[in-house]
């Protein structure tokens, strides 16, 4: 991501988590709550949040053996915490995979059902992944996996395109200049998110 850095620089007290890009993605207006009026959101007190952390404590339980055989991994490495300076990204992988082609991956254990389209804010959480991997590893991530547990534990394979981390890094940006400048955000255009949010009390 070439025209990044710059940002990154200029505030280089601030790590990004993949989890703080996904609560934007839910909402830019949680960026604002969290981080510049610090102001807990209490997700364990939600449903999917305390799924899915089960599934992460679980996942052990699956077949180790079944990536290597349905995609050519030949080594791996679990509960992996990385951090970039480069990126300004932070955070655990369930899994850094490493492939016959002398590529690496990262997969991610998701606890939903695979519907036959990718969320963008799957692919997303892989990009920040994948410059872990690469700012730690030196070596090629052009693709990532997700298994998705509620579909007896389905593997998507997931390319990942240079316009992929170029999506990736303006999101990062906003972040960014959300928390340095303490802007207040639109919020999301979907009133259904609305509904089920921690913070629907006090966002006007």
């Amino acid at each position: 991501m070439k025209s990044k850095q710059n940002s990154f620089e200029e505030q280089p007290e601030l790590s990004i988590t993949p989890s703080l890009v996904m609560e934007y993605l839910f909402c830019p207006r949680f960026i604002y709550f969290m981080e510049c009026l610090k102001i807990p959101q209490h997700e364990e007190r939600r449903f999917k949040v305390q799924q899915g952390r089960q599934v992460h404590e679980n996942r052990t339980r699956i077949n180790k053996e079944y990536v290597r055989k349905k995609i050519g991994c030949i080594d791996k490495e679990i509960s992996v915490y990385l951090s970039s300076l480069r990126h300004r990204v932070r955070g655990i992988l369930d899994e850094v995979l490493f492939m016959k082609d002398g590529t690496l991956a990262p997969l991610e254990y998701k606890f939903a059902q695979y519907k036959e389209r990718l969320f963008n804010t799957y692919k997303h959480q892989l990009v920040l992944q994948a410059w872990l991997i690469t700012g730690n590893y030196q070596k090629q991530v052009n693709r990532g996996y997700i298994v998705f547990v509620r579909s007896k534990n389905y593997l998507l394979k997931v390319p990942l395109s240079e316009r992929d981390f170029d999506e990736t890094g303006k999101i990062i940006d906003d972040i960014l200049e959300i928390i340095h400048s303490g802007r207040f955000p639109k919020k999301t255009a979907s009133r259904a998110k609305c509904i089920d949010c921690c913070y629907r009390k006090i966002c006007v």
